[in-house]
């Protein structure tokens, strides 16, 4: 075995520690597959005793074989129920965990794991690569236990029967195992590739359907008609190469099998011929020839899917090797009190640490104090909000909270301090309820309804026939820019965070929209320590203090009045948003 099939293999053993709660079931499954196994290995012996008994016209043994073979045809169905349920209940329960885990260790990941990952690649190895090991934990590795003991069974009890025969036929063994492990090594690489095609072909999938609407848009149906074609074509063309290598495994192995079988009856009539072996025996050979033979041709087919499987278990180990967020479900009722310092602070994002996006800024936002940031697209505004919620470790500086700095907060914590109304509302596929309970879960509809009417939203909810039940759709597709602010608002509001950050939250709605939501920003910042990221300067002209920033560092701050009589950027900003 190669040292990288052995970093595989044990990079899947590590499953098996999902199987420790269940190791009594298992043992018993793998107890039931043995009883099953040695009864299949029983059946060659009884046949070959009831042809003895036939050529030597013994009607009484003929019947009384007859009876054995009954009751041990009985016992088999027996013990294979029982084996099939318990590998069934125990591989269930264990992917249920597995799957469990994965998708909680999956959302603990910092968003610099997801910014380099695909929302489809992800959702496949959940989905697909989870199935994949579903079968093998059900079937084919009980199949290839079983088939092994056959092997080494059989042997034992050809010996039994005739040494000299099994001496022969196990010279042909040795070029079988060789090929097993040559043509394996090639279906595992070829399965591997497969398994990372289709999930780049299901990534293909979501992506286009989350963004259905500008595919029709933009009438690139056909494009991605041909996008997915041709990924589509590169997964059957890997699987086809590894086809060809398990098609001449299997034409190898037959070719071996019934050669070997050829062989073994030739050898045996000429025993039989000197006197050295019955009639009986051979019968009894040649049955434990093919049940050897059929073990070893069908665990070429075991092998293949089992290496398939160690290649998805390689997927899903490399998530589970990410390293997670620090997150504890913390139910404290403590709040901070949102004095926030930015001191010396500069970034660079992980995936592109030689551009830094905020160069050397200091500022500071006092407890209940409104803040705005402008610039223009890429100065650096929004990344300070992810900062601020902890999403990226800070390269250098120092932000504060409460003279606290961030990094020393629990991260629990500290997001439950923080609400975000960003510009891209995502809104969940579930009811309006739902959506705004987001913001705390554990909220009456009193307290819901309240903060939808904070929100300016209570009014074209009960014009819904079903009100708060209403279902917005994948996204929040069913409702306006508008509304789906308003909705994003109540469940800011419900949270009632001691800090809030609002992304350009105005930036692409229309003017009777924009008041609305306006009006519920100005109910949802009182009280608050407000940081407010605006293209539209006509939202912050009552803001404490505005900062201005370009390339990542604060040029100008000063109030709305201040700031337009300088003549510098902020002032040129204004001029040609009020004067359109």
């Amino acid at each position: 075995m190669s040292k990288k099939s052995k970093t595989s293999l044990k990079k899947a053993s590590r499953l098996f520690v999902y199987l420790k709660p269940y190791k009594l079931e298992f043992s018993l499954g793998i107890l039931f597959l043995l009883l099953s196994t040695a009864a299949s290995l029983i059946f060659p012996a009884l046949m070959g005793q009831l042809v003895d008994s036939a050529s030597e016209k013994m009607i009484r043994n003929i019947n009384e074989i007859a009876l054995w073979l009954l009751a041990l045809f009985a016992l088999q169905a027996i013990f294979s129920y029982f084996r099939i349920v318990l590998f069934v209940n125990v591989t269930e329960k264990f992917l249920a965990v597995l799957r469990q885990e994965t998708y909680a260790h999956l959302i603990k990941l910092p968003m610099n794991f997801f910014s380099k990952r695909r929302v489809g690649e992800l959702n496949s190895r959940i989905a697909s690569d989870i199935s994949m090991l579903q079968e093998t934990f059900t079937t084919d590795l009980a199949e290839f236990f079983r088939q092994v003991v056959i092997i080494i069974g059989g042997i034992v009890f050809l010996s039994l029967t005739s040494v000299k025969l099994t001496l022969f036929m196990l010279a042909i063994i040795p070029a079988m195992m060789l090929a097993a492990v040559f043509f394996g090594r090639y279906i595992k690489r070829f399965s591997k590739q497969v398994q990372e095609s289709i999930a780049e072909s299901n990534t293909i999938i979501e992506e286009t359907l989350q963004g259905i609407q500008n595919v029709k848009a933009f009438t690139n149906e056909f494009f991605e008609i041909g996008r997915y074609t041709k990924k589509t074509n590169e997964v059957m063309k890997i699987a086809k190469k590894g086809g060809k290598y398990r098609g001449a495994f299997a034409s190898f192995i037959i070719f071996c099998l019934f050669g070997s079988i050829v062989a073994v009856i030739w050898y045996g009539v000429l025993m039989i011929n000197a006197g050295e072996l019955s009639i009986g025996q051979l019968f009894t050979f040649i049955l434990y020839s093919v049940f050897i033979g059929a073990s070893v041709g069908g665990m070429a087919d075991i092998y293949a899917k089992i290496q398939k499987a160690i290649g998805a278990t390689e997927h899903l180990l490399d998530i589970l090797n990410e390293p997670a967020e620090n997150i504890t479900d913390n139910t404290t009722k403590n709040s901070v009190s949102g004095h926030i310092q930015f001191k010396d602070l500069s970034f660079a994002y992980p995936s592109r640490p030689e551009i830094k996006v905020l160069k050397s800024l200091n500022f500071e936002i006092k407890e209940g104090q409104n803040i705005a940031l402008v610039g223009p697209s890429g100065a650096g505004k929004t990344t300070l909000a992810s900062i601020l919620f902890g999403f990226y470790k800070i390269n250098e500086g120092q932000v504060l909270i409460d003279e606290k700095n961030i990094e020393d907060y629990d991260l629990h914590f500290l997001r439950k301090q923080i609400a975000i109304v960003p510009q891209d509302i995502l809104l969940f596929g579930g009811t309006i309820k739902e959506n705004i309970a987001y913001g705390k879960l554990e909220a009456t509809e009193q307290e819901i309804e309240e903060a939808a009417r904070k929100a300016n939203a209570i009014n074209f909810i009960n014009e819904f026939p079903e009100k708060m039940e209403t279902l917005v759709g994948e996204r929040g597709i069913q409702l306006s820019g508008g509304q789906r602010q308003r909705i994003a608002i109540a469940r800011a509001l419900l949270k009632n965070p001691r800090i809030l950050i609002l992304d350009e939250a105005t930036s692409a709605l229309d003017s009777e929209s924009e008041k609305l939501v306006q009006e519920a920003m100005e109910v949802l910042m009182k009280g608050r320590t407000s940081l407010v990221i605006a293209h539209r300067l006509s939202t912050i002209k009552n803001s404490d203090c505005i900062l201005v920033v370009e390339n990542g560092q604060i040029i100008e701050q000063g109030t709305h009045k201040e700031l337009d009589k300088t003549g510098g950027l902020y002032s040129q900003l204004s001029k040609m948003q009020f004067n359109a």
